[in-house]
């Protein structure tokens, strides 16, 4: 985890580590940030779609170099539709933080992928619709209700 608190501080935010917890205060707006995902003890692959989505409404651009795995960014089309400034060159994503962001209906397309979409779209002004979530709902055990907890409002409509 050390690269992830490295990054969050690098984006503005203050971390507080104790034995059993993590305290974290944010800035009203995230600072961008240059991230590369490297091999262990680098910045993890699977940590790359959520601060891209963590970065969308970043004060500036940041971008995301992924060194991993191809195919990666599978999410983005769907960023894309919320409004989201992002740029795709191969394995590189530029994002240019908006104030904004949309709701609309999304598609999660992988695990990683529709954990940022979520990430998405709890920034994003009205009800976002996100189908496909059964990528998430087994990476991600009772995600909707530990995002309630932090008040978050979402929920899960079955069979639809």
């Amino acid at each position: 985890m050390k690269e992830t608190i490295n990054k969050l501080k690098e984006c503005g935010c203050s971390i507080e580590l104790n034995n059993d917890s993590i305290y974290l205060k944010a800035p009203e707006r995230l600072k961008g940030i240059n991230i590369e995902t490297q091999p262990y003890p680098g910045f993890p692959t699977d940590m790359q779609s959520i601060f891209v989505a963590t970065l969308i409404r970043a004060e500036g651009k940041s971008c995301m170099q992924e060194n991993i795995f191809e195919n990666r960014y599978k999410y983005v089309p769907e960023l894309k539709k919320m409004g989201v400034n992002v740029i795709q060159k191969e394995r590189k994503v530029e994002v240019t933080g908006e104030k904004t962001i949309k709701a609309t209906s999304v598609k999660a397309m992988d695990l990683r992928g529709g954990a940022a979409l979520v990430i998405a779209a709890l920034q994003a002004d009205g009800i976002t619709e996100l189908s496909n979530i059964e990528y998430i709902l087994r990476g991600y055990e009772s995600l909707d209700r530990k995002l309630q907890k932090i008040g978050a409002k979402i929920e899960i409509k079955e069979g639809e």
